[in-house]
């Protein structure tokens, strides 16, 4: 499941997307038009900084801006960055792999439906960038 942290962080992004010909945008102004609780959207935007997809700018006429391409940028990379693994299972991860307990994966049919879901997930989530957000 995408946690309230990815939700919020895809919707930011989005409206940086819209108004990436303006300059940098307020942190304020990004929580109000997007509804998204601005101590928790400090926290995102502070860790997408930390990943280089977004900078900052202090100052009269500040706030943040993509430091990238939208087109640069899969969902897949930000909701892993903020969600972690994209997979249901962990013994199905491809960065975040782990053995489950009590299981062996070469006997597991619930390890291979998992395997297909990802795959299809991913397909999507790779393919698709910031640059598709924008409303």
């Amino acid at each position: 499941m995408l946690s309230k942290k990815s939700q919020y962080a895809l919707k930011a992004l989005s409206y940086l997307v819209e108004k990436q010909q303006e300059g940098p945008i307020l942190i304020s102004e990004i929580s109000e038009k997007k509804k998204i609780p601005l101590k928790f959207l400090e926290n995102i935007l502070l860790e997408l900084k930390k990943a280089e997809i977004l900078d900052s700018k202090k100052g009269k006429g500040g706030g943040y801006f993509l430091n990238v391409n939208p087109e640069d940028i899969s969902l897949a990379r930000v909701i892993r960055l903020l969600n972690g693994p994209i997979a249901m299972l962990p013994c199905v991860s491809l960065n975040f792999y782990e053995n489950c307990l009590n299981c062996n994966e070469n006997h597991c049919a619930l390890h291979d439906v998992l395997i297909e879901v990802r795959d299809a997930t991913l397909a999507i989530l790779e393919k698709k960038t910031l640059i598709e957000l924008k409303d």
